[in-house]
């Protein structure tokens, strides 16, 4: 007993021209459109506007970090030139203050000054005392004091305190004739006046200077019998 294998039977094929292949008798599938192909553009337009946007977002975001660094420099620039500001001005203050500590120092050594130049004066300024004296005055000089005042010099109030005042026929102005207690300076800032005693022009020793040539020549012509007669 044979079985048969369901399916078509021979009568049941379809009709094959001859000369025709198997391939033939097979209907083709139509091709189906190549779906990218109708899809390329939408996707192009969609990835250029998504690039478009992600460039503008980068722009904005590019946009505020130069805005933070620019407030970031100017705030670094204005802190540094407020620390250049605050060193000069700790420098000056410490300036200041080593000079006022320096002339407080020295102002009470002025009277100390003025006994050794009166001993000097006098020529008491001898033996081991000399020695001491001339070391003091040398660290008083190291340490910027200068003397100053001489007699014949011109009166100066800013520099100079009259303590005695006269005329003298001898002078054109207001002189220092004679220096009571030398003046004491540490640089431009002076620590003690110069005490002086002054002199001025005696009022009438000295007549202009045209008078003065016409009264001469005045005198000349009496002396000659008088001027030429044509």
């Amino acid at each position: 007993m044979t079985e048969e294998t369901p399916g078509f039977s021979e009568s049941d094929k379809p009709d094959v021209p001859s000369g025709a292949t198997s391939d033939d008798a097979e209907p083709k599938a139509a091709p189906s459109p190549d779906k990218g192909e109708g899809a390329a553009p939408a996707g192009d337009a969609a990835a250029g506007a998504a690039s478009a946007v992600q460039n503008v977002g980068l722009t904005a975001q590019l946009d505020q970090v130069r805005m933070a660094l620019g407030e970031r420099t100017a705030d670094l620039q204005r802190l540094q030139a407020e620390y250049q500001n605050y060193r000069r001005r700790v420098e000056r203050d410490r300036v200041t203050v080593k000079e006022v500590a320096v002339a407080g120092l020295l102002t009470e050594l002025l009277p100390v000054l003025d006994d050794i130049g009166r001993a000097r004066e006098h020529g008491e300024l001898v033996g081991g005392f000399k020695s001491v004296a001339e070391s003091l005055e040398m660290v008083a000089a190291k340490m910027g004091l200068q003397q100053f005042g001489k007699e014949g010099e011109p009166f100066d109030p800013t520099i100079h305190e009259a303590l005695m005042h006269s005329y003298a026929p001898d002078v054109t102005e207001t002189t220092c004739v004679a220096i009571l207690q030398p003046g004491y300076r540490i640089g431009e800032r002076t620590i003690r006046p110069a005490r002086v005693a002054v002199a001025e022009p005696q009022p009438g020793a000295q007549p202009a200077k045209g008078e003065s040539a016409k009264d001469n020549g005045a005198a000349d012509d009496e002396e000659s019998g008088g001027p030429d007669e044509g």
